[in-house]
């Protein structure tokens, strides 16, 4: 009997090894017909909220249709929360990161927000051949190192939002369409902007866009503020661009500071039309979290219930619906599609290997719920009419609604409205 057992036990030890070494050798990280998806944002604040809402739509679609198809076999993937602090601590992202490739296994990275942060976690995942697509941090920095390096940097891919090069165009079109509003409305001939810049990286190239080109719209700049992404009061700096006779304020807020910023500016009634990127803006708690202050807030993007494609307002109402009707999916949530584009790319590929889902991934063209997705040549996403071109959407009495594109190269979105100023900004408004 003993030696019965013994024999088993040796059996087991011997399928097992053959096992995990089946595993190894088709690029997965795991033997139980699972591959693992690390989702790595701010897990308290909306952003890393949204990573993990989009991530979990994607698990649950994919998983309830049969998983991912590898070499005729069906993997499920199960879902990894990365707590990774990064609007607070870039060595907490990157130790997290290190964590779930070292310690968690994770076969692929979606998340990331701040631009500081993702530049360490994109380090630990090149070093380790673990493809990251990064879902919210915007900076040309991380994208360039693809071009730069591309051996070692090939892993690394962006799917929201578009660059900060294409947010900058695409922002100083709602300012064109802002001051457009305020010489027909105002009569004002020559619009003065004020420009309201988070401290972050992402920023320096919006805040150097912002002062070169202003002057170039028929626009006057009258000054550049920059408070922290955690600040809790701007009232200083809101005082100061009311003082300054600021018609328009040209925004760029990313974390937490978009909230007591836009709520000052409506108690305040500052006499400008806000507009730019306020990720804050992006939620539908963002009444609430302002006591509806926020009211006129205009930002950048990257969706609206509109038709942006025929995936948009399915995408849209499931996500709402999933929250119990408490929130808008932000431009963080685009883990949905990142997950999507990763997964049929390993079913073109036919295998878990890095290298080989890389060779697919370039090959992606893909309808998102938020435009057309084909990566270029340093892995962001093709930006224009016919691609992704984000829109701008508004909170109009207490109702986030698209403003634009609005006959962008021929583009308009079904459902979209007309801009409107703050009704303070109008006489008998």
């Amino acid at each position: 009997m003993r030696r019965r057992i013994v024999t088993i036990l040796v059996v087991l030890v011997l399928l097992s090894t053959m096992v995990m070494g089946f595993g190894a050798g088709c690029g997965l990280k795991y033997t139980k017909n699972v591959l693992k998806v690390g989702v790595a944002g701010p897990m308290q604040f909306i952003m890393g909220r949204h990573h993990w809402l989009g991530a979990q739509m994607a698990a649950d679609e994919i998983n309830a249709a049969g998983g991912v198809l590898i070499d005729g076999k069906k993997y499920r993937i199960d879902l990894v929360q990365i707590d990774t602090n990064e609007l607070l601590s870039v060595d907490d992202a990157a130790a997290a990161i290190e964590r779930a490739i070292s310690v968690d296994k994770v076969d692929v990275l979606v998340g990331s927000i701040r631009t500081e942060a993702a530049l360490a976690m994109q380090e630990i995942a090149m070093d380790n051949k673990t493809i990251f697509i990064v879902c919210g941090a915007s900076h040309t920095v991380l994208s360039a190192k693809v071009a730069a390096d591309y051996e070692r940097y090939k892993y690394w891919f962006r799917v929201t939002p578009i660059n900060v090069g294409n947010l900058v165009k695409t922002s100083m079109i709602l300012l064109n369409q802002v001051g457009a509003t305020v010489r027909a409305e105002l009569g004002i001939a020559k619009p003065k902007v004020a420009v309201i810049i988070e401290k972050a990286v992402a920023g320096d190239p919006l805040a150097a866009a912002a002062q070169a080109l202003i002057p170039t719209f028929g626009m006057e700049f009258v000054g550049l503020w920059r408070p922290s992404p955690n600040a809790t009061d701007v009232t200083a700096e809101l005082t100061a661009i009311r003082d300054s006779g600021a018609n328009i304020i040209y925004t760029y807020f990313s974390g937490p500071a978009g909230v007591p910023y836009a709520k000052q500016w409506g108690e305040l009634q500052i006499p400008a039309a806000s507009v730019g990127i306020n990720v804050e803006a992006q939620a539908k708690g963002f009444m609430q979290a302002t006591n509806e202050m926020g009211n006129w807030e205009y930002t950048l993007n990257t969706m609206a219930r509109v038709e942006i494609t025929p995936k948009t307002i399915p995408y849209y109402d499931a996500f709402v619906e999933r929250t119990g009707g408490l929130e808008f999916p932000t431009y963080n949530a685009g883990t949905y599609d990142a997950i999507y584009i990763w997964k049929e790319a390993i079913e073109r590929a036919n295998s878990a290997d890095p290298d080989a889902i890389v060779v697919e991934m370039e090959k992606t063209d893909f309808i998102s719920s938020a435009g057309r997705i084909v990566f270029d040549a340093m892995h962001d996403v093709t930006w224009g009419p016919g691609f992704v071109t984000a829109v701008g959407t508004q909170w109009q009495d207490g109702e986030l609604v698209a403003c634009w594109p609005i006959d962008f190269y021929g583009v308009t979105y079904e459902g979209t409205v007309p801009y409107k100023l703050p009704p303070w900004m109008v006489p008998g408004g």
